[in-house]
């Protein structure tokens, strides 16, 4: 498989030349087109997946090609797209920064603190495990942050893309941080390294609390 990120940074696109034989998995809301040598099937096997998004309405998509062909891609929010190679370990990744991955790579969302982690309604963290290509978006530009054995680093949870397997985190509720929705406070996850994380420069709860009291209807505010 061969890839082209167009439009960076702030309007990024992934495209994705796939030869006969080789298939890759999206986001289900990510797809832009296809050739017509490219067949695509939902899946729907994953029970978190069906806990987060409603029975029957999948995460992802499966892209298999019978000849060679392309599939572009492109990510809900307005930002940069960026690539990790899994080397036979794990990354985890909050399911809106999920783009695609290769076929090597396997999917997991049951572990603990899933449900504290994110506070997005519809979002929750993803674990991807194996080896090969995968690909990240952001809400706005990137940063990447690399912590030292022991080094510890505070970030509002809608910030975070993602984090590698051997970073530790913990998440606290803070008073003071507007939260979408509810009068709770928000979330800051406190990092341990050694590894990376990758940040976003914009957050969409942070987006969410904002449109929330100014949509009509219940959450409205005027």
């Amino acid at each position: 498989m061969e890839y082209e990120i167009t439009n960076q940074p702030a309007f990024a696109e992934l495209v994705l030349t796939l030869e006969a034989g080789e298939e890759v998995r999206a986001e289900s809301g990510a797809l832009v087109s296809y050739s017509g040598t490219v067949e695509l099937s939902p899946r729907t096997d994953e029970t978190p997946e069906h806990a987060s998004l409603g029975e029957g309405t999948p995460f992802s998509t499966t892209f298999a090609a019978d000849q060679p062909g392309t599939v572009r891609l492109a990510p809900p929010f307005p930002g940069d797209i960026f690539r990790y190679e899994l080397r036979d370990e794990s990354l985890y990744v909050q399911s809106c920064s999920f783009l695609a991955a290769e076929s090597g790579i396997d999917f997991q969302t049951t572990f603990d603190g899933e449900e504290t982690f994110v506070k997005c309604a519809g979002d929750f963290l993803l674990e991807l495990s194996g080896a090969g290509l995968a690909f990240l978006s952001s809400y706005g530009s990137v940063s990447v942050v690399s912590l030292d054995p022991g080094e510890r680093y505070v970030v509002d949870t809608g910030h975070v893309v993602a984090f590698e397997g051997p970073v530790d985190f913990d998440v606290h509720q803070v008073d003071g941080l507007r939260s979408p929705g509810d009068g709770r406070g928000g979330l800051l996850a406190e990092f341990e390294g050694p590894g990376t994380i990758w940040l976003q420069s914009r957050s969409p709860v942070a987006l969410l609390s904002w449109l929330l009291p100014n949509m009509p209807g219940e959450h409205s505010q005027r």
